[in-house]
């Protein structure tokens, strides 16, 4: 399962690459990296069809991980990529907006990497 990971901090990177070696190594999961959400959309641009679940960062510089999940559901709908978002606050507003824009779940910062290893196996077995 290919995981593109969208967020503006450059240490969230090793962090994935470190908590998921295992499944790394199993080649269970494979992690891209973008570090705003116009790099993710040129990333999309040549990759979507291999791109099965996006982890995108709410609050970022320039395009909002908001904005980003908008344009992933209007341009991206063939296979529809499963897009779960991250943000730092747990404020209803994010949630409520993400949700409105097509997010099918919600994280919050710092990850607790056995609750998104959970979710993964859930949308690996649903998908």
């Amino acid at each position: 399962m290919k995981i593109l990971v969208v967020d503006d901090e450059a240490d969230v990177q090793p962090l994935f690459l470190q908590r998921f070696r295992k499944e790394i190594r199993n080649h269970e999961v494979e992690f891209d990296f973008a570090l705003s959400g116009e790099e993710a959309l040129d990333y999309l641009e040549k990759k979507h069809s291999e791109v099965v679940l996006i982890l995108s960062d709410i609050n970022m510089p320039g395009m909002s991980g908001i904005e980003l999940l908008s344009h992933i559901r209007h341009e991206y709908d063939m296979p529809p990529p499963v897009v779960m978002m991250i943000t730092a606050y747990g404020d209803e507003e994010n949630h409520r907006q993400a949700m409105q824009n097509g997010a099918d779940d919600f994280l919050t910062k710092p990850l607790d990497f056995n609750i998104l290893k959970e979710k993964l196996k859930t949308f690996v077995h649903n998908g």
